[in-house]
């Protein structure tokens, strides 16, 4: 589709491609993470056509910064433009910023898995010049993909492209580049602000203390940072022993290892129950930014109702919410 939509002859180009922008890359990319990229690669470059034929300006509206700057100075300047008002459940909170960033013209785009699928990808998101921001669907946790997102913030803040698989150990790791490094302490302060000062006043976290997990889950429920990222945070601060670490880790994983298991039990109960199966592949989010771009599109003639339903990944009976 984003073939036939593009109006220009095909190109070979570093802007046709980040593949040539780029030859290394955070993560050792498969031929599925590659196949995904290349796929919203082409949907930026078809986006971009059709915003020139549809005469609207997406140019970017926010300073580029470099990391040589502070991390929680930038946080603290950015969050005045990009952050939303607070909501308590992480999937709402997740679709507030997506809204916000389309108000400041940055076009944040979901890819969803479906849970059959034989290869899967083994990146979390990605940054494309201009301000395109990538993210897969995380049905296990909001809280990483929110992290994923203000991370790739970051990368589109500094200018630097890059793709990406996030592991939250890499919050204490200094092994990783500076950008890296740069771009997970500002997702954190951005993430943290104020609360960053409660935080910071947290001893030695040990069994003597229950490893302060009443605040850590308070700031949690508050930031929506995950628990294991600020326990990590600690670990990186030398506030909580590795073999600590290791133990709450693998708490955590068993904990989510548990919950998984009890969600296939439960699809198998229902089946046997006769309930109708209601583990379908969920639609990705929609930016603000695509639909008023689609919509522009489509009034200026230059997309018909068929390509605004496949865009939008709507049911021709959901247009007319769309086509108002």
């Amino acid at each position: 589709m984003h073939y036939y939509l593009d109006p220009k002859s095909p190109e070979v180009s570093k802007d046709a491609s980040i593949f040539f922008r780029k030859t290394k890359f955070g993560t050792d990319l498969n031929i599925e993470s590659k196949r995904i990229v290349n796929q919203f690669e082409e949907f930026k470059i078809s986006l971009s056509a059709i915003s020139k034929l549809a005469d609207l300006n997406i140019e970017r509206t926010l300073p580029v910064f470099t990391i040589d700057q502070n991390p929680s100075t930038v946080a603290r300047h950015i969050r005045k433009y990009l952050y939303p008002e607070f909501n308590t459940t992480p999937k709402e909170f997740l679709r507030n910023l997506i809204t916000i960033f389309a108000e400041n013209n940055i076009l944040v785009l979901e890819f969803v898995e479906a849970h059959n699928k034989k290869e899967k990808v083994n990146i979390d998101g990605f940054f494309l010049n201009p301000n395109v921001i990538v993210l897969k669907r995380q049905q296990s946790s909001f809280r990483r993909e929110i992290f994923t997102l203000i991370h790739e913030l970051g990368h589109y803040l500094i200018n630097e492209e890059e793709i990406e698989q996030l592991d939250i150990a890499n919050l204490a790791n200094n092994k990783i580049s500076s950008i890296e490094r740069w771009c997970n302490d500002f997702a954190y302060h951005f993430l943290c602000d104020e609360l960053d000062k409660e935080f910071e006043k947290i001893d030695i976290a040990n069994e003597s203390n229950d490893y302060h997990f009443d605040l850590i889950t308070r700031i949690s429920r508050n930031t929506h940072l995950s628990k294991i990222a600020l326990f990590t945070r600690l670990l990186f601060q030398n506030k909580i022993s590795q073999r600590n670490y290791d133990a709450i880790k693998s708490d955590f994983e068993e904990q989510f290892r548990k919950r998984q298991e009890e969600k296939i039990i439960q699809k198998e109960l229902d089946k046997i129950a006769g309930k109708k199966n209601e583990g379908f592949t969920p639609k990705p989010m929609n930016s603000p930014l695509l639909i008023s771009t689609i919509q522009a599109a489509f009034y200026e003639g230059v997309i018909n109702e068929c390509d605004v339903c496949k865009t939008l990944k709507i049911s021709p009976d959901k247009l007319e919410k769309y086509l108002q």
